[in-house]
């Protein structure tokens, strides 16, 4: 088998923007087929090597090749498009064919874009990036560049996307903090640490693994070098008269041995326990809650909960089904249209919404925690630093002197986080709150959350997050449904799994007889209904008497290779339009008892 091309060989990049260096003679290749994902901390230039990468950015030395004629599809976390363009429009750069416009509509409906007309510039961001997203899959390019691709993205998005991009022999680098998709998707990881790279040839796990013997081999080299180092000290203390060559080389090695004993390897010693946390034994009761915001967009009806102390909840659901609607009502930012949240006297909540993001970017990081607190009371006669609070999230000292409007958008997303935290709430409602956040970050912030004694809801897509830190489920499924599981989000599609198609198709149909009973007295069946349920009937037997027919031929053996491939790509269409037209015609038989 040939070896794969190399598609794309950087060799000892350097970048800095003014007296700050990102990173330092860099180098890394990545071959035809190969899926990479870029690890680092917030504010380490990952996103700058992607613009840098895709030829936005310029770089102060170093060597970047490209395999000739290589076609690359960038997605950059702020795409930049023509607001008057429509969606169609914007996901070509020049005329396209029917094939094109095809796969072009299939993956915007994947991404839940249905309207192709409407214009740009009326998106959210976040519809915004999904249509960037879209315009660099259409095109199928030689190699994929993606920074943050799930963001945005609801979970049944992220978990096509996955599956789209293991598939076949694409080539990929992509930056991201979800640690499912970079387990399920990437085959080699590169990381950035301390402004140099790493790289590890297998996937999330692998690299966790490896990572830690990496550290755990420094920390042993850190070890032996600082017992040298202090032998070799007391040579240079005597400070011998006459230094021969011998003499000058061993000086000269003396000062490598003393950068080599004072390197650090980033490691906390302990986990950031709080106990000056009490929360009384009542916490919230949902009281019957029904929400809609027009008579078919519906996010609850008379949804009852009691949340208990101690509780850890997720809650999933695609965009648009509720999730941070129901934390606003519970927070007495929205009003319910019915119903009331009954809400014990001792809770005190601390928020972290998606809009929340709101600092004087004139000020220092230092100068915005402390107009919170000073320090953070541990309990037990323990407490931290606003600084100290702050360095156990990773902002070291230089840059917690630092301006805000120097930081990356993840620094600045951890800072707000720090500043919910450092208020001692007893009950964390959390937004989305892992979005943008670096995955060292996250792993602290997990922990952090693993010894909260206190309650915690939080509404996020990111699947590994939720299923280290949450021990219950709400799933939002849209139309006020909610489903109340008692396991964590990997749990939850394990249990989905093993329903049958038979099972989940009884449940609806169980759903659509209870909805129909509720509302018979008021549904009597129209006469175009009534025509509508003859006409059903009827096509339901001819379709029945064709899937007979197809399936007898097909074990016939008397079928040609057309025909072979023609019957057998006809019988799955041909068998969902039975289900769909068996399901219509059950809901309509509803009406005629």
């Amino acid at each position: 088998m040939p070896n794969p091309q190399v598609y794309l060989d950087v060799q000892n990049l350097t970048k800095s923007f003014g007296s700050h260096l990102l990173f330092q003679d860099i180098s890394f290749s990545i071959a035809e087929g190969q899926k990479v994902g870029l690890i680092a901390h917030n504010g380490t230039g990952k996103s700058t090597l992607l613009s840098i990468l895709a030829g936005i950015e310029g770089y102060d030395s170093g060597r970047i090749v490209f395999r000739r004629d290589l076609r690359i599809g960038f997605l950059e976390q702020t795409p930049k498009f023509n607001d008057n363009d429509t969606v169609l429009e914007a996901c070509f750069s020049r005329g396209s064919g029917d094939d094109l416009i095809l796969k072009a509509k299939q993956i915007l409906t994947r991404l839940k874009i249905g309207d192709l007309e409407q214009r740009i510039g009326v998106l959210s961001g976040g519809l915004q990036r999904r249509v960037a997203l879209a315009k660099v899959l259409i095109t199928e390019p030689d190699m994929l560049v993606l920074d943050e691709p799930t963001n945005h993205l609801d979970l049944d998005m992220i978990e096509w996307l996955e599956g789209y991009l293991s598939q076949g022999n694409k080539t990929l680098l992509m930056v991201t903090h979800d640690r499912f998709f970079l387990d399920r998707v990437c085959s080699v990881i590169i990381e950035l640490d301390d402004k140099r790279l790493y790289s590890y040839r297998g996937n999330y796990s692998y690299y966790l693994e490896k990572r830690q013997e990496r550290i755990d081999n420094a920390k042993a080299e850190i070890i032996r070098a600082n017992n040298l180092y202090r032998k070799e000290l007391e040579w240079m203390r005597r400070m011998p008269q006459a230094r021969g060559h011998k003499a000058r080389y061993r000086e000269d090695a003396f000062y490598d041995l003393e950068k080599s004993a004072k390197r650090r390897i980033e490691e906390r010693q302990v986990r950031l326990k709080s106990r000056n946390v009490y929360i009384g034994s009542k916490i919230f009761e949902c009281q019957y809650i029904s929400k809609a915001w027009e008579p078919d967009k519906v996010i609850l009806k008379d949804f009852y909960y009691n949340f208990a102390r101690y509780e850890k909840m997720g809650i999933v659901g695609n965009n648009g089904t509720g999730k941070s609607t129901f934390v606003k009502m519970l927070l007495g930012l929205e009003r319910p249209d019915s119903g009331r949240f009954d809400i014990g006297t001792t809770v005190k909540f601390g928020y972290y919404s998606q809009e929340g993001l709101q600092f004087d970017e004139q000020k220092k990081v230092i100068d915005v925690a402390t107009e919170v607190a000073n320090y953070v009371d541990l309990g037990g006669g323990k407490h931290l630093s606003a600084s100290q609070f702050l360095q156990y999230f990773l902002f070291t000292p230089e840059q917690q002197y630092n301006y805000v409007y120097k930081l990356s958008g993840g620094e600045k997303r951890k800072l707000y986080l720090c500043t919910v935290l450092m208020k001692n709430p007893n009950f964390l409602v959390l937004d989305e709150p892992t979005n943008d956040l670096d995955i060292q970050t996250l792993q602290i912030f997990e922990e952090y959350l693993a010894d909260f004694p206190g309650c915690v809801i939080i509404v996020s897509h990111d699947r590994y997050f939720m299923d280290k830190v949450v021990d219950h489920l709400l799933v939002f499924k849209g139309n006020g449904v909610v489903k109340d599981f008692p396991g964590n989000y990997t749990q939850y599609r394990e249990w989905l799994s093993l329903k049958s198609k038979d099972e989940i198709k009884a449940e609806g149909k169980k759903e659509s007889h209870a909805r129909q009973r509720q509302h018979k007295e008021n549904n009597r069946m129209s006469y175009k209904e009534r025509v509508e349920y003859n006409q059903l009937e009827k096509d339901i037997a001819a379709l029945e008497t064709e899937r007979k027919k197809i399936e007898e031929e097909l074990c016939s053996g008397e079928l040609s290779i057309d025909e072979l491939t023609e019957k057998s790509k006809r019988l799955p269409v041909l068998k969902e339009e039975l289900d769909l037209k068996e399901m219509r015609w059950l809901e309509l038989s509803e009406k005629e008892q």
